[in-house]
């Protein structure tokens, strides 16, 4: 397993395949990135992570079912593994405790 390290692109991700539960694959995590984000990363970006997170042992995958729509071809399913849902929560709780830590006057607009 590489690195625990989640950097921002690869915890959106992680997070919309939490999203997606059993239909996590290439295209509909780009698109439900898209429908939550409103950017739209490129497919090969999203591949990319996929495969990374899987190498770090956050996600593990498996071949679909064969469809028409897509030719014939297999889709390739991602879920979330425990060491995937750790690294969220540990992401979270880092964010809570910076956003907590922040001075209430910087959100107040007043001076230090």
């Amino acid at each position: 397993m590489k690195g625990t390290y989640l950097g921002e692109f690869e915890e959106l991700v992680l997070l919309t395949v939490g999203i997606l539960f059993d239909d996590a694959h290439g295209i509909s995590v780009q698109q439900e990135l898209e429908n939550q984000s409103g950017r739209k990363p490129m497919i090969s970006a999203v591949h990319k992570v996929l495969v990374r997170l899987e190498d770090k042992g956050f996600l593990t995958s498996k071949m679909g079912g064969a469809t028409t729509e897509r030719g014939g071809r297999r889709k390739r399913l991602y879920e979330m593994t425990p060491a995937g849902k750790r690294a969220l929560a540990g992401s979270r709780t880092l964010r809570n405790k910076m956003w907590d830590a922040i001075p209430k006057v910087v959100w107040e607009g007043g001076q230090l």
